[in-house]
């Protein structure tokens, strides 16, 4: 499977050849090498782990450190892991960049949201408000969370205030409009999750769907 790791930019507008507007997502990726190849014989499974993005060497631990230095490559922020089909394809120290998707490719994007902290019912799940005139007393309350006294407690699963965002969300079957190789830049079709500068995950798709 192929798959890339990259940073968010931020989104903009181009014109394709009939003069239309598409809204895309600009991801900048970097020097993304191969770390470590895991097998089926040894690790149960085959997958290549990546590294990507620059650190500096004082805050980097002694066991990352060592993890690098047995592959002679240089420590870097973060340590992924892609499933692969072929493990033979790959090589310690191997570079892979944006080059390996095309114009046209449809691909998922999995990242992490924003994190919205505590929000109430209205605001996470859309529910409606009560009536905002000074004798309501019910302007943005979630109302009654029990039930009847024939279950006697609250179910689970049931739509409340609570935590928003800040969790991984996967995107599919976004069209890469255009590959800036010498930018190390990928323009997405439409938005991704996750803030500017964060971190994502660019994938060939598992469930390509035709568009009608």
């Amino acid at each position: 499977m192929k798959a890339i790791l990259g940073r968010k930019v931020g989104m903009t507008q181009v014109f394709n050849e009939q003069g239309d507007v598409i809204p895309v997502t600009v991801v900048e990726s970097g020097e993304i090498f191969v770390v470590q190849k895991k097998t089926v014989e040894k690790d149960g499974y085959d997958a290549i782990q990546v590294g990507f993005g620059d650190i500096k060497i004082k805050n980097v631990t002694k066991p990352i450190k060592g993890h690098f230095e047995k592959s002679k490559l240089e420590p870097k922020r973060f340590l992924r892991e892609f499933k692969v089909n072929n493990i033979d394809d790959y090589e310690i120290g191997q570079k892979i960049g944006v080059d390996i998707f095309q114009v046209g490719e449809k691909v998922d994007v999995i990242g992490t949201s924003k994190g919205k902290g505590f929000q109430g019912s209205i605001k996470r799940h859309g529910h409606s408000r009560g009536g905002m005139s000074h004798g309501s007393k019910f302007h943005r309350l979630r109302g009654s969370l029990g039930a009847s006294a024939g279950v006697g407690r609250v179910v689970k699963g049931t739509k409340a205030h609570g935590h928003m965002g800040n969790e991984r969300v996967t995107v599919l079957n976004l069209e890469v409009i255009k590959v800036d190789v010498d930018k190390n830049a990928v323009l997405l079709k439409g938005a991704i999750p996750g803030p500017k500068k964060g971190l994502v995950k660019i994938r060939e798709a598992v469930r390509f769907q035709k568009s009608k």
